[in-house]
């Protein structure tokens, strides 16, 4: 599954919050990008960010001189930061969860940033949906946890693993559906062997 590094754009501009919108504009115009992170002025400061959006909303549309309004004035600080790591899947979470469409991709330090763009034209969600993946992964991890059960004993460690794997992907398909299963697999399938289901986020 693609991860937010998969698919991030590598090319980035950076801009001072002190510099004005005007320079902002020129700086978007010359890169060919619709968004700028703002640096930070120290190691324990937090990235902002300024998009095209911000600039179009609140200096165009109210008539305001792009080359006094400052770009701090109309950023977004701290801005949702991604790890790039993390799956596409949940990125498109946090953006609908925070009401944005681009954050920086950071680890350590600044390797990109990610657009809902980038999502739809670079992820690869079309040809292989996380649900479905997920389901045919829990199918074959409850037939590896039988077995174990059948073959080693209940309460045999290697057992418990195999059950333990069964929850953890049992856990996060419920999170992506929004549903909880009535019972967990383990208590269905797992011929008397119950193992705590990881508590869903």
């Amino acid at each position: 599954m693609a991860t937010a590094r998969d698919i991030m754009t590598e090319e980035i501009a950076t801009i001072k919050g002190s510099d004005t919108v005007a320079e902002a504009v020129l700086l978007m115009k010359y890169k060919g990008l619709h968004s700028l992170v703002v640096d930070r002025r120290a190691d324990d400061d937090a990235y902002g960010i300024v998009t095209s959006t911000d600039i179009a909303n609140k200096v165009v549309a109210y008539g305001k001189d792009p080359k006094t309004v400052k770009v701090y004035e109309i950023m977004t600080k701290p801005c949702l930061v991604v790890n790039p790591d993390l799956n596409i899947e949940y990125v498109a979470r946090l953006f609908a969860r925070f009401g944005v469409d681009r954050a920086p991709v950071i680890q350590g330090e600044l390797l990109g940033v990610i657009s809902d763009t980038d999502i739809l034209q670079k992820g690869n969600f079309v040809d292989n949906p996380r649900v479905p993946l997920l389901q045919k992964a829990l199918q074959e991890a409850i037939a590896k946890a039988r077995t174990a059960s059948a073959n080693n004993g209940a309460d045999a460690d290697t057992t418990k693993e195999a059950w333990n794997e069964v929850n953890e992907l049992e856990a996060e398909l419920a999170f992506l559906q929004g549903v909880a299963p009535d019972k967990p697999a383990a208590e269905v399938y797992g011929d008397g062997a119950t193992t705590e289901a990881p508590a869903l986020v």
